[in-house]
């Protein structure tokens, strides 16, 4: 990684939740998602397998609210 991005990074990192959830925000908005992504072959196989397992109705997704709560009531 470069100095400057690294640079970047950790002065993100200093600042409070909110603020890196708005920089992360932002920086996911500039990504451009019309090109494909590169995804290794593992990783595409195992997004396929969560596919069809959904499709299946193997498994259910949880909303991340509801994920986020729990572990912070976990470490409580």
């Amino acid at each position: 990684m470069a100095v400057k991005a690294e640079k970047v990074v950790k002065d993100a990192l200093k600042l409070p939740r909110e603020e890196r959830a708005f920089v992360a925000e932002k920086l996911l908005e500039s990504l451009d998602f019309e090109e494909p992504f590169p995804l290794s072959p593992e990783w595409k196989a195992e997004l396929l397998r969560r596919c069809r397992e959904l499709d299946e109705g193997k498994t259910e997704l949880i909303p991340a609210d509801d994920v986020l709560r729990e572990a912070g009531e976990s470490l409580e």
